[in-house]
């Protein structure tokens, strides 16, 4: 009971604190200048994964290792399949032409980095170093990008609207507070979190690995969750997948680069299950991505179903091999045998139709 109180005091600082961050942050970019699009893919989507670099480099510093890479892995694996399904069965989603010809792409590009630097088994310091500066140069080329169109109508029709002057978050020194107001409650979430997390994982006799997969991965998402189903409610069916797709580029390299160089010369061990199974389950993700996000440019209600079916049947997956069920095989075996063929020739003709049309 104490652990599953911590549980939800840890979720419940991570989801404060990185409102408030995002908050602050946006506030702060808009008051320089940076266009509303620019913010959606930086701020906001940092902002909301910064549950999973605090949850990271605090399992980092206390020797939990697969919990930090599989916090990640789990995290875009969740993202795509759980957020953007259940956001899809409230209102179809609008796919902008950007996120499909540059955003979708770079994610796509940071999932496959993932898995070419962990065939050895371990992230190490220089892979980590990698990942944080190709983070940075991304985040200066979409600054550099917005700068330069902002003079002119975006493929967005949006404009850079500074703060409100008499909004209460349009000072300097309160968007600073609420940054620093955001980063203590992500702190103390993600020690609680954690701390929670493991011992979950001995209470259940499951690994880290699974534990960071799922439970974790599902605790640190929730600001997603938050922002993308809200976006949707209101109608703003770009920012839900806008989102996702920042968030998970973020994540990869990100959160992965500065738990790499949390870790010093040791590095990030991946789990042989991870390089297995879960990296690729997360590469798959990605790359299905593309056939629904080009299809009418719109994630139907059908496809979020499917999107939500798949990720109820990997975590079914995931609880039959921790327990070595018996039901295992024939699980492995229909999905294998049937179910992922039939999906991939369905993405196949989805991918090929808008091509024959034109």
């Amino acid at each position: 009971m104490a652990d599953a109180l911590l549980f939800v005091a840890g979720t419940a600082g991570l989801v404060i604190g990185a409102s408030l961050l995002v908050r602050g942050a946006s506030k702060l970019a808009l008051s320089f200048g940076i266009s509303p699009l620019v913010v959606g893919l930086t701020i906001v989507a940092f902002g909301t994964s910064a549950p999973e670099v605090a949850v990271s480099v605090g399992a980092v510093l206390d020797g939990r290792t697969d919990i930090a890479v599989g916090n990640v892995v789990g995290s875009n694996i969740f993202n795509v399949l759980f957020i953007l399904g259940v956001s899809a069965l409230i209102t179809p989603l609008v796919v902008h032409l950007q996120l499909i010809r540059q955003e979708v792409p770079i994610m796509l590009g940071a999932s496959l980095l993932l898995l070419a630097l962990g065939l050895d088994g371990r992230i190490g310091l220089w892979d980590a170093a990698l990942m944080a500066a190709l983070m940075v140069a991304y985040t200066v080329f979409l600054v550099v990008q917005s700068r330069r169109a902002s003079a002119q109508a975006t493929e967005y029709d949006e404009e850079v609207k500074p703060a409100a002057a008499g909004a209460w978050d349009a000072r300097l020194p309160v968007q600073l507070l609420l940054i620093a107001a955001g980063l203590g409650f992500l702190v103390m979430g993600s020690e609680a979190l954690v701390g929670a997390a493991v011992n979950f994982a001995k209470a259940m006799g499951v690994s880290d690995v699974v534990i960071g997969l799922t439970i974790v991965a599902a605790g640190t998402s929730m600001p997603e969750v938050a922002t993308s189903i809200a976006a949707a409610l209101k109608g703003e069916r770009d920012i839900a997948v806008g989102n996702v797709v920042g968030s998970n580029t973020f994540n990869i390299l990100g959160c992965l680069g500065i738990s790499g160089l949390a870790a010093g010369g040791a590095g990030l061990p991946l789990a042989p299950s991870l390089l297995a199974f879960d990296v690729w389950v997360m590469l798959a993700v990605a790359l299905a991505c593309l056939p629904v996000f080009v299809t009418g440019r719109e994630i139907a209600r059908w496809e979020g179903v499917v999107f939500l079916g798949y990720y109820v049947a990997y975590v079914a997956y995931l609880i039959l091999a921790a327990q070595q069920h018996d039901a295992l095989p024939l699980f492995s075996n229909v999905m294998l045998g049937f179910v992922v063929p039939l999906t991939v020739v369905t993405l196949v003709v989805m991918l090929l139709r808008p091509a024959r049309q034109a």
